[in-house]
C-alpha cells in the first residue's frame, strides 16, 4: 500500500512540476510563426523589473494557468527593462507597448499577427491586467476576450 501511495505521489509531483514549466517566447518573430502555425493567439506579457509579482505568482505559476495556456495561447514575454536584449528588440518592444496602448506594467495583451511582404500586422483581441480572484477568475475573463459571446 505504501509503495502504491509513493508511486502516486511521484506521478502527481511530476505532473505539477511539468505544469509549471511554461514556454515563454521572448522573440516576437518566433512567437508569430508558432502562433500562426498552431492557429492560437499570442498572450503577450509586457513587464519590467521592479513591477509587482501578483500576476506571476497568483496566476502564471498555477497548474490551472499552465494547462489553460498550453491549450489556448502562445506565451510571449516582453521585458521592457531587459538590458541583455538587442537595441532593435528593445525598440520593437516599446513600439509594441505603445501600439497596444499598454500604460501600466505588468499587462497582458492578446493578439494575432500576420506577415505579408515582410510587414507584420497585429490584430489586438483585448488586454487584461492583474485582478484579485485567482487563476480561475483571470482565465474566465481571458476566455471572454478570446471567445467573445455573440
Amino acid at each position: 500500500m505504501t509503495k502504491k501511495l509513493l508511486i502516486l505521489l511521484f506521478f502527481l509531483g511530476s505532473f505539477f512540476m511539468q505544469a509549471q514549466n511554461l514556454a515563454w517566447r521572448t522573440s516576437m518573430t518566433d512567437a508569430i510563426a508558432i502562433s500562426n502555425e498552431q492557429k492560437k493567439p499570442m498572450l503577450i506579457l509586457f513587464t519590467a523589473s521592479g513591477v509587482p509579482d501578483n500576476l506571476q505568482n497568483e496566476i502564471f505559476k498555477t497548474p490551472d494557468f499552465a494547462v489553460w495556456s498550453r491549450d489556448n495561447v502562445i506565451l510571449v514575454k516582453l521585458d521592457l527593462s531587459d538590458m541583455n536584449a538587442s537595441e532593435s528588440d528593445r525598440e520593437q518592444n516599446v513600439k509594441l507597448k505603445n501600439a497596444f496602448g499598454v500604460e501600466d506594467l505588468p499587462e497582458v495583451c492578446f493578439a494575432m499577427a500576420s506577415v505579408r511582404k515582410n510587414k507584420t500586422t497585429f490584430s489586438a483581441l483585448g488586454k487584461i491586467a492583474y485582478k484579485p480572484g485567482g487563476a480561475k477568475a483571470w482565465i474566465a475573463e481571458s476566455n471572454t476576450i478570446l471567445h467573445p459571446p455573440e
